[in-house]
């Protein structure tokens, strides 16, 4: 299997909105697209399967020198340490020249997973929006590298369109990730909305916890909205998939807003045959 298979087959099994968003990408940028994804993939799950958090630690580091390695500029000796041995690493070498990934910026995706590391509670928004910014955000940049862009402004748009689409993923998962002992709504957001910590633990779906659920979705829209609001016109066509992924995940907080926000004992999303919908339709409105 090659490096480029193994990312398409990571992207497949994940079954993420990610990955409709980029099908109908020109081969080269869907390709480059595909390791970012991977590579995001790779270090969440070092984070999500690791049972030891020392253990996770060591993986990180390893993975921070795949990244060193990806970046050698071509002075890599085969069989030398310095060489990238993952196969996502690999696929990268190539993409992150023709499409200016940094190393800064791929070490920021292992930052935000390592505060997973540190933090199962966020205490207000602003440490809330900091993870967002590492896990989401960044990669959001990144993806903008890859589709292309002639405004420096849609960089603003990429980076909130990142934000929003964390938040989505954190109420989407409110429920999965109380299983783990992992509360990321704000503390203090909690406090204000009349909600306990132990009612999240213990899924209890309060008229307070819908109440406090729709003032997340609402701040995740707003996002959306700032993300759009600063996307230039020059530039929507070259961003296409970020607006796909944008119209899966505005439609999927719409459905869990409709449902009540009945999120704590299941998890709410769209089927395949419709994130290929809307990823189509969405495409070719352009």
């Amino acid at each position: 299997m090659t490096p480029d298979q193994y990312c398409q087959e990571k992207a497949i099994q994940s079954g993420s909105s990610f990955y409709y968003s980029f099908l109908y990408l020109p081969l080269e940028k869907r390709r480059a697209i595909t390791a970012l994804y991977a590579f995001c993939r790779e270090v969440d799950d070092v984070v999500d399967e690791c049972t030891d958090a020392s253990v996770a630690r060591l993986k990180l580091a390893w993975w921070r020198q795949e990244v060193t390695a990806i970046f050698n500029d071509g002075n890599v000796i085969a069989g030398n340490a310095s060489e990238p041995s993952h196969p996502v690493a690999k696929a990268l070498v190539n993409v992150s020249r023709k499409f200016n990934l940094t190393a800064e910026r791929l070490n920021e995706i292992i930052d935000g997973m390592e505060m997973d590391l540190n933090y199962n509670r966020y205490a207000d928004f602003d440490t809330l929006r900091l993870y967002c910014y590492h896990v989401a955000s960044v990669v959001g940049l990144c993806s903008a590298e890859i589709f292309g862009y002639r405004n420096p402004e849609t960089l603003k748009y990429a980076e909130n369109l990142g934000l929003a689409f964390q938040l989505t993923n954190i109420i989407r998962d409110v429920g999965e990730d109380a299983r783990r002992d992992r509360v990321y709504l704000p503390q203090d957001e909690l406090v204000r909305f009349g909600v306990t910590t132990e009612d999240i633990l213990h899924s209890r779906e309060t008229e307070n916890f819908r109440r406090l659920m729709e003032f997340q979705i609402e701040r995740a829209e707003s996002y959306y909205a700032q993300a759009f609001a600063a996307l230039p016109a020059e530039d929507r066509k070259n961003q296409r998939p970020g607006i796909v992924m944008a119209a899966i995940y505005q439609t999927l907080l719409k459905e869990i807003k409709e449902d009540g926000c009945h999120i704590m004992g299941q998890r709410i999303s769209l089927t395949p045959m419709r994130k290929l919908w809307i990823a189509w339709t969405t495409w070719i409105k352009g």
